[in-house]
């Protein structure tokens, strides 16, 4: 059983990707083919926003919206304390200082009362300038963009919406990655639309930060390539991966994202009542990156993970540790009573298998050995 079935998709798919990428190969436009333009505007269309702007990899899409914000030392960016470590790395990245905040116990992703709280917080010390929030989209579920604009409104923050795991959820048809002032993906290759090797996009209705952009990541040219203007970086996505995810989209759109929130509600009629099962709110839908439950404690959650490999059953924990004790992160000033909520998940989250291609009788299986272990 796998984790994420890129195995099966390609089978599925395997005459039109091999013919994408031997087209790109055969016409030798490896950097800036026409694929590119093509997917953006295609990404654009279906998220639903002016601009999309690929770029190498989802960290470096964050890190050029600091780059083109101007992000920097003695600024305060807001993160949530249960995600991946890059959220919190590019802030760093750019000198300023990431602001830890805790999360809601149901949704995985950053509690808007505690997010105010810290923004009062550094406010109240004045040491640092609040400047950004980035909500996550975790695991599928998009975080809650309408309170977040709310409060980045009132205290003038800008808004970083992290689509890396949420790309193809909504909330009340508004697609993930096109909430606050910009927006970024990931194509990793595990993620809901991912591709076959690194890649990244942003979204933005923002002219100017589109123009920004597209500058920024080109070594900041101007007219041309030879042209440099401003101080950039080398971060394009390459043809072969744009034509790659071209036909992934079609088949993300056509069925994929149904197909996992298929196996969400069949997961969730076994388990219910079992272990706690993922809670989307009413108007949310997930794209499911990830279906994770919740143990009781650290040690049934280890033991269960222990008892689904013996059967050759993969599973991950997503995450071990908290950003706030990441060593990259020591020399900023917690402490665990600002984090009780993802101290906790910590100990006690587990993620299954989750993809568009996995059987009902996969599902059966992961579901029997969970409730006999926890008989």
């Amino acid at each position: 059983m796998e984790f994420r079935d890129l195995k099966t998709q390609y089978e599925k798919y395997k005459e039109e990707i091999d013919a994408a990428i031997h087209e790109v190969i055969t016409n030798t436009h490896f950097i800036g083919g026409k694929e590119v333009a093509e997917l953006e505007q295609q990404l654009a269309d279906y998220v639903g926003v002016k601009h999309c702007i690929t770029c190498a990899n989802g960290t470096e899409a964050m890190t050029l919206v600091m780059m083109a914000w101007d992000i920097k030392a003695g600024d305060a960016v807001f993160v949530p304390d249960f995600t991946f470590f890059s959220t919190g790395e590019i802030v760093s990245f750019r000198g300023a200082t990431p602001v830890f905040v805790d999360v809601d116990r149901d949704t995985f992703n950053i509690d808007p009362v505690k997010l105010e709280e810290a923004i009062v917080k550094i406010l109240a010390e004045g040491k640092l300038t609040p400047k950004v929030v980035i909500p996550v989209d975790l695991f599928g579920l998009p975080a809650n963009h309408e309170e977040i604009a709310k409060i980045a409104e009132k205290y003038n923050l800008l808004v970083l919406e992290d689509g890396a795991q949420g790309f193809g959820g909504n909330i009340k048809g508004k697609r993930a990655c096109s909430f606050g002032d910009a927006a970024t993906t990931s194509f990793f290759p595990a993620k809901p639309l991912g591709c076959y090797g690194d890649g990244g996009a942003i979204f933005t209705n923002n002219d100017e930060l589109a123009v920004l952009l597209k500058s920024l990541k080109i070594h900041g040219k101007g007219e041309d390539k030879y042209d440099n203007v401003r101080v950039g970086v080398n971060s394009r996505l390459d043809t072969i991966q744009a034509a790659i995810l071209k036909v992934k989209l079609k088949a993300f759109i056509d069925h994929e994202l149904d197909d996992v929130n298929q196996a969400y509600q069949l997961y969730n009629e076994r388990l219910t009542g079992v272990v706690e099962t993922p809670i989307i709110p009413d108007g949310y839908y997930s794209s499911f990156a990830q279906y994770t439950i919740k143990l009781k404690n650290k040690e049934e959650r280890d033991e269960l993970q222990a008892k689904l490999k013996e059967h050759g059953i993969p599973s991950m924990i997503y995450y071990v540790k908290p950003m706030h004790e990441q060593g990259a992160f020591s020399d900023l000033q917690f402490t665990d009573d600002d984090f009780a909520v993802t101290n906790e998940l910590c100990d006690i989250v587990l993620s299954l298998p989750m993809h568009p291609y996995l059987e009902i009788e996969d599902i059966d299986l992961v579901c029997n050995i969970i409730k006999g272990y926890l008989a």
